[in-house]
């Protein structure tokens, strides 16, 4: 089985397990993350929603990004996914959510800002955390370690709250 699907299993096992949702806010990825969930038998247990935010204004209007952040930090900072993040919870009513923000390339990288690189978010409850990542290779690459790192972000904070509730 694929590396992303095995992690989408995981994932899903331990949602199951928790009785909770995920849901996703993606840009970068395009609905990859979501795709890879989705992919896994059952996962209508689990799986609440998917927003697919590849534009500025989307990224306001379906999950009330403030619009300022994109000239004051831009698209791809720890403040538009933070609040991505947040905002597919809100949206979705979802327990757990992941968001992501980056520069795929080819084009697109800047000094500040080079290809590969990605914030992710991860919201838990209440809690939100998030990095910055930069990974190697072509746009695809890019976007398959993305995802990846999405899940497996996922997947500890599951394992967090499944050991917190033993």
């Amino acid at each position: 089985m694929n590396p992303i699907y095995q992690l989408a299993a995981e994932l899903g096992q331990h949602l199951h397990a928790l009785n909770a949702q995920v849901t996703t806010a993606e840009s970068c990825t395009g609905g990859g993350i979501a795709e890879a969930i989705t992919r896994i038998a059952g996962s209508s247990a689990w799986f609440e929603a998917g927003f697919v935010t590849y534009s500025n204004r989307q990224k306001t209007r379906q999950l009330n990004v403030p619009e300022p952040l994109f000239t004051q930090v831009g698209a791809v900072s720890r403040e538009v996914v933070e609040a991505m993040v947040r905002g597919a919870q809100a949206q979705s009513g979802a327990r757990f959510a992941v968001a992501v923000s980056g520069v795929a390339g080819p084009g697109g990288g800047s000094p500040q800002k080079p290809i590969g690189t990605v914030w992710l978010a991860w919201g838990a409850g209440d809690e939100v955390s998030s990095e910055c990542r930069h990974f190697p290779g072509d746009r695809d690459e890019v976007r398959q370690q993305t995802v990846i790192a999405a899940l497996e972000g996922l997947i500890r904070r599951t394992v967090r709250e499944i050991k917190n509730q033993g």
